[in-house]
Formats: structure tokens, sequence, C-alpha cells
């Protein structure tokens, strides 16, 4: 690169999404001269569809527990220098009018297209240059320096922020780019995968359960250490929901996941009053569950008959499967329906401070390349703002 046709930065950031813009926003309003580089035509498409199109930019919340990393303390110092007060705030000095919808989780009363928008005037306010749609081809490390070779020309900067976002939902630009950056520069990467992600079933099971395409539940879900209660949503090609999404976290291939059908009751106790019953077992269950739901999960348990006529061991044994229903997902159905990717550039490469890596002096990491991953309801975006935040604050 010649020098006489090089533009020089104090800052080039890649990747104009949530964290990014955050970033770019931050660093601009600090004096520093940033240039945004963003491969897509469309800005913050994720924005755009993410919560309904309204889009789910925070949650009351989010605190570390919400978050899971192969060094779940990670995030902690990011959170805590901003919070969702923080956000809530920049949300509120642009007017755009907010609401609580469940669970700590804050929507825009209006559209995501607010929050882009928002995040587009920050930028200006820290007058930060665009290149858009505009590809990275190369990136070169050399006495100190980033050299960046870009579809519209070459740019030197002393500091890289890639916030370049994980795999999911490639329709809308995502690709591997963040991993190879970090790969390039021997940093250690945790293996991706789809994450807050419905999950398929066998076609045995789907033989079964499939016709309850549409049938929603409230049910308590574990498998490993996570634990949610939340809608569960029957689909033509498996489980969907909330409370699926969360669990899909914390699935690991050869997992079963546990579902409380009745979360609420104590199942023994009350089957046991009705023992005696001439009342069939699918029958009282539709009482509490979906019908159709109830008759299959009686008909896969060998359970449609009077109460009278199961007796009392029979009785307390599907109790126990009711609040224990072990299911085995063949799979997830996906980065395409994922709304996240678990894992990513490996903390242990990075300041919790800075999210500067510790080996590469200039470089940092932010957002979703990152492998610290948020529960489903604004934490994603939470993780977003506050490491883009970390970053802009230090470059």
């Amino acid at each position: 690169m010649t020098s006489a046709l090089v533009d020089r930065f104090d800052v080039v950031v890649i990747g104009a999404g949530a964290a990014g813009m955050m970033c770019a926003a931050t660093a601009g309003q600090r004096g520093r001269s940033v240039l945004l580089v963003e491969h897509y035509p469309k800005l913050g498409e994720k924005i755009r569809i993410s919560g309904g199109g309204r889009c789910n930019f925070t949650n009351l919340h989010a605190s570390p527990a919400n978050y899971l990393s192969q060094n779940p303390d990670f995030c902690r110092s990011a959170l805590a220098r901003y919070s969702p007060r923080d956000f809530i705030a920049l949300v509120e000095r642009h007017g755009i009018a907010w609401h609580e919808k469940k669970l700590g989780q804050l929507f825009c009363d209006e559209t995501a297209v607010d929050i882009i928008s928002m995040l587009r005037n920050e930028c200006e306010r820290g007058r930060v240059r665009w290149r858009m749609p505009c590809a990275v081809e190369e990136i070169d490390h050399v006495d100190g320096v980033f050299r960046v070779a870009t579809t519209q020309g070459p740019v030197v900067a002393a500091a890289l922020v890639i916030a370049t976002g994980g795999l999911t939902v490639p329709k809308i630009g995502a690709t591997p780019f963040g991993y190879r950056i970090a790969e390039q520069f021997g940093l250690r990467i945790v293996a991706p995968q789809p994450a807050l992600v419905p999950l398929a079933l066998d076609p045995e099971s789907l033989s079964r359960y499939g016709d309850l395409s549409g049938v929603s539940v409230d049910a308590g879900v574990t498998c490993k250490d996570g634990r949610f209660r939340e809608n569960i949503l029957f689909t033509h090609r498996g489980l969907s929901g909330p409370a699926v999404l969360q669990i899909s976290s914390y699935w690991n291939g050869g997992d079963a996941i546990h579902i409380d059908l009745l979360p609420d009751l104590v199942a023994g106790a009350w089957l046991a009053s009705q023992r005696t019953s001439a009342t069939r077992m699918d029958t009282l269950l539709g009482q509490r569950l979906p019908k159709r739901l109830a008759q299959q999960w009686c008909a896969a348990h060998d359970a449609a008959l009077p109460l009278q006529q199961l007796g009392d061991k029979r009785i307390a044994e599907l109790a126990e499967l009711l609040h224990d229903w072990a299911v085995w997902p063949s799979g997830t159905l996906g980065y395409n329906k994922a709304e996240v990717t678990l894992g990513g550039v490996d903390t242990r490469e990075l300041s919790s401070k800075t999210m500067a890596a510790t080996r590469v002096p200039g470089l940092y990491f932010i957002g979703e390349v990152v492998d610290v991953t948020g529960h489903l309801g604004g934490y994603n975006f939470q993780w977003a703002w506050a490491s883009g935040h970390a970053a802009g604050e230090a470059v």
C-alpha cells in the first residue's frame, strides 16, 4: 500500500451492527477518527427484524448470570460499566417510546428502525466515516498499525475492532469473517454452534407429536445447568417457544431435555385424589393441558384409560413423568432459525475491561463474535451495547 493513497484513521470498526455502531459512536464522540466498514447493503438488518420488528433492545435484569461463556465472569466488567439504564437513557434522549413486555424485556413502542436511526445519529455526532456496502479483502498488522484492504481502497489505523457478529441468519449477511481474523492472529476460538434455536425431533417422535403443530403449553424445561419456565410450542419439525429456545443453549447433542408439564401442580397428589374415578386419564389431563396434547401424551405412555384401571403404582409413575418428561431432540434447526451464535473468540484471549486482544496490541473483538451468549429477552443486545461501549472507550 502506497502511503499517499491510503486513508488513515485512529480506529477502523468492521461490522455496523449493534456492537459496531455503539463502538464507533463512542470512540468518535471521544474525538477519535473512526471508519465504520459494513459489507451488507442494509444497515442494522438484524436489529430491524428483532423482537417482531420492535427490537427487544435490553433487559432490566441483565446480569452475568444471564450469559453463557467458557469464562462466565468475563462479561461482568463491561456490563457493570454500561448498564441497561445507560442504554434506556440514550433511547429516551432520542425520544424513542418504549415499554416493558414481560420479565424485564424492553421493546420500542413503534419500530426497531428507531434504534437503527438512533445509532446512526450517534455515529454522526461522532463524525464517524462510513464505507457501506464495502467488503474487507485483507488485513495486515505491520509496524504497530493495521492495514486494511477494502473494495473501496486501503486504510490504515492504530486500532482495529472486529464487530462482525456470529453465524446466525446468513441470508442477511452473517459470515465467519470474525473467526477467520481471530485465527489469522493466532487467537483461540470456542467452536460456534446455533443457540436460542428450535429443536428438531426424530421421525418416530414427529409421527406422534408432529400433528400438535401450533399447540403451546406453559412448562418448566431443564437441561444440565439450564432451567426455564415459559411456553413450549410444538411445531411440524419439533419443539420451539421461549422455553425451548432458552434451553437450546444448554443442549449439547446427546442430552435429553426434561419437561415439567404441570409446574404449578403436585401431580401425584392430584392424580391420587382421582384414583377411583372412571374418568379417563387423557380426559382428566385435558383439564390442565391442551386437550390434543393430553391425548397424544397419554397415548404415548399407554395411559389413555380410566384412572381406576391404572392402579396406584402406575398413577404414581405417570405423575412423576408429568413432572419429568424426558425428550431427546435429534438436532437443532440450524443457523437460519437461531437467534444467536454460542461460542466465538475465546475470552481468555481478551481483556474484560477493554475487549482488546492481549497478544495483539490494538485488536479488539466485541458483540456476538465473542464467546459471550445471553439468554433470550434482550440480553444479547445489552452485551452488544456494553462490549461496544467498553471498546469505544478504550480505542
